[in-house]
């Protein structure tokens, strides 16, 4: 137990950085401000026409593009730029633990802090709808006049038939979150192994990441390539297993007539991958060196 706590508090270290750090503040401002500038046409739209909206829906149609999820993952970029944070506590810290727990305490950080901000981004659009939306699990007028006419389309709002026709609001929520939870998850792991072997080296691969899921969308490719409708279709399906960005997108998955990944096949994928580069840090961390601020002269 004594283990465990000292993970937990090499953990709290990290949150306890928190209050002084301007950059955690704007990572979580520009959160709030994306939240806003993306949901905001569903709210106003609901109010332009006196309809109601349920209290996920402009979560759910804002979120359950990939384009938004792309947007939002990006100010993780931001909240992780710094990790491993080497500061003057380190040292006394390793002292009187392992590196091992050390390392234990910083992935416990990251996975929690990737926790808090996807749960503050859905927070922030619930407080958004505001007075004009409603709780109970069914699906708003707002909602159906978006996935049965061309209006969602028009205003770049996600709105598609076979969410509204396969499931409801509460469950649909749930999924999105768990979904843009995992590509988090994974884009937190990469911006930390990489800055193991350099700092700010993991801003590039978090940037790498998030522009290959973005290059690996079947609108482009088939775009780029000139595809016909059935390439385009094939297409589709063969970057919706391939591209993390597709997997983090709710209606990018099968519904039981098509061929794309299940969402549990999709939990899978982004388990494994952060599995994977946590242990590959923990690996590194073996030879990692530390240099401790405020020890160079």
């Amino acid at each position: 137990m004594y283990k465990v706590r000292q993970i937990f508090i090499t953990a709290g270290g990290n949150f306890r950085r928190w209050r002084r750090s301007p950059q955690i503040w704007l990572a979580f401002g520009l959160g709030f401000v994306a939240s806003f500038l993306l949901s905001n046409k569903v709210v106003l739209f609901a109010e332009e026409h006196e309809t109601l909206i349920q209290l996920f829906e402009p979560f759910i149609w804002t979120f359950g593009d990939a384009n938004s999820i792309l947007l939002i993952s990006l100010c993780l970029l931001l909240l992780f730029s710094d990790m491993p944070n080497v500061d003057n506590e380190v040292p006394l810290q390793l002292i009187r633990t392992s590196r091992m727990r050390w390392m234990a305490g910083q992935i416990l950080y990251l996975c929690s802090a990737t926790l808090v901000f996807v749960l503050f981004v859905l927070v922030s659009t619930c407080i958004l709808a505001g007075t004009a939306s409603y709780p109970a699990d069914l699906w708003s007028d707002t909602a159906a006049i978006l996935g049965y006419s061309s209006i969602g389309e028009e205003i770049a709002v996600p709105a598609f038939v076979k969410v509204l026709e396969f499931t409801f609001p509460y469950k649909c929520t749930l999924h999105i979150f768990a979904l843009m939870l995992g590509y988090s998850l994974v884009m937190s792991a990469l911006i930390f192994y990489f800055n193991l072997y350099r700092l700010k080296l993991g801003m590039i691969a978090g940037t790498v990441f998030s522009g290959f899921g973005f290059f690996l969308t079947p609108e482009i490719v088939t775009k780029w390539f000139g595809l016909g409708e059935h390439s385009g279709n094939t297409a589709n399906i063969l970057f919706g297993w391939l591209s993390p960005l597709n997997h983090a997108t709710y209606y990018m998955h099968s519904f039981g007539y098509d061929s794309l990944p299940k969402l549990w096949m999709s939990y899978i994928f982004f388990g494994a991958c952060s599995v994977f580069v946590f242990l590959l840090a923990f690996i590194k961390v073996r030879s990692y060196t530390f240099n401790f601020t405020g020890t160079e002269k």
